[in-house]
């Protein structure tokens, strides 16, 4: 793995600079602070063929990503989930060329694995002791087996009502595990306070860290190459607390500065469930910010983020690719989960699941027209969360018949 080209960080409200290479939460503005790198030094040292000869990880990218010395690196195998064709569903839905970036592979079974491996590597190549984060639920679970990997203590607080699936993970893991009565905004009131007493220990919440991006823009950039470094046309995302349609859209601008794709950047669809979506009120109001709604539920739990702290970045994204905002009701993403298993054969999870059924509803109101080469992420695997597929099926005696 050759050195990283990671310059300075950047804060994203002033774009004032700071140090990389100290421990760093916001900046002074309380904003969310953005990895730089020099971009020309990288285009003048790799080509695309060299990424290409690389190991299949997300470490094949290590000039853009902050990890200084290998050494560092802590990883499970993350990265390079499969592209798939979807040739059912896209006819089912009026849309041919669908295709799934399907993260439900990846360790722990979501796509939080790849925030959690650069950010756990550069956590301790800097030299932190211990990781603290509230969680919906995946990303603790993420952060919590690889804090383990890399022999750094783990503190997680998610919901009460976070999936119990993700808890295990937490636990067998050896992490400090805390469920709290109430929702995520809640839980990171709390670990901010016990941060506060542990010396040496980093709060990794969404986006008061800078590197849990910088794992998850390698999707983008997997995007590309699995196209043959080229952009699709559109790119639905499920957003919560929104690092992940930020990180994407971060990867297609540096790839573009790279001269390593060319043409338009696709127009990116933030997707949101009807009863938690502050980011589509805020995108067709035409506002900067959120506002958080005063009863957010949905059983897509990992996209219950009344207030995300970058919730404007996500708005520019979606806004300067020529993108939208949608929202699907609860009834809606059930409905898909349901049909895309059993179109393509894949049981993925709730928030991915909301996507398809944006598809539909973009499909319909003619915002797709069907001719768009169209990339859904699904961000996890069905498994974590059994609940949403209830099983009524028949019990026969030892000696019983099946009927018909």
């Amino acid at each position: 793995m050759t050195s990283s080209a990671l310059s300075h960080l950047e804060c994203s409200r002033d774009g004032s600079r700071h140090d990389a290479d100290v421990v760093q939460g916001t900046s002074p503005l309380g904003a969310p602070l953005l990895a730089r790198y020099d971009l020309a030094r990288v285009a003048e040292t790799v080509t695309r063929e060299d990424v290409a000869g690389r190991a299949p990880t997300l470490w094949r990218y290590s000039e853009l990503l902050p990890v200084r010395d290998q050494r560092h690196v802590v990883s499970l195998g993350e990265g390079m989930t499969p592209l798939l064709d979807l040739p059912a569903a896209g006819a089912r839905l009026g849309v041919p060329t669908l295709r799934m970036k399907d993260e439900g592979v990846l360790p722990t079974g979501a796509f939080k694995a790849r925030g959690a491996a650069v950010g756990v590597s550069r956590a301790r190549e800097l030299g932190v002791k211990g990781i603290a984060m509230p969680t919906n639920g995946n990303a603790g679970a993420a952060w919590a087996v690889y804090a383990a990997r890399a022999g750094l203590g783990a503190l997680i607080a998610m919901p009460v009502d976070a999936p119990e699936i993700t808890r295990r993970e937490c636990v067998v893991a050896g992490a400090e595990l805390y469920l709290v009565d109430g929702l995520i905004g809640d839980a990171g009131a709390i670990v901010k306070r016990a941060v506060a007493g542990r010396p040496d220990w980093q709060d990794t919440s969404t986006l008061r860290e800078p590197y849990r991006i910088e794992g998850k823009k390698t999707m983008g950039y997997e995007i590309a190459e699995q196209l043959g470094w080229r952009c699709p046309d559109v790119i639905l995302y499920p957003t919560g607390g929104g690092v992940g349609i930020i990180a994407i859209y971060k990867a297609f601008l540096e790839l573009k500065e790279l001269g390593w794709i060319s043409g338009d950047l696709p127009r990116l669809v933030a997707v949101q469930a009807a009863g938690c979506a502050p980011i589509v009120d805020a995108f067709e109001a035409g506002l900067d910010e959120s506002t958080a709604p005063p009863d957010p539920h949905t059983v897509a739990f990992g996209i219950t983020v009344p207030k995300a702290l970058g919730d404007f970045l996500v708005l520019d994204a979606v806004r300067e690719t020529g993108g939208t905002a949608v929202a699907v009701t609860d009834e809606e993403l059930l409905a898909a989960q349901g049909q895309l298993a059993r179109d393509e054969g894949t049981w993925i999870c709730p928030e991915g699941a909301a996507c398809f059924a944006a598809v539909g509803q973009l499909r319909a109101g003619g915002w797709l027209d069907g001719s768009e080469d169209v990339v859904v992420l699904n961000t996890g695997s069905g498994l974590l969360y059994p609940d949403t597929v209830p099983v009524d099926v028949p019990t026969l005696a030892k000696d019983g018949a099946i009927p018909g």
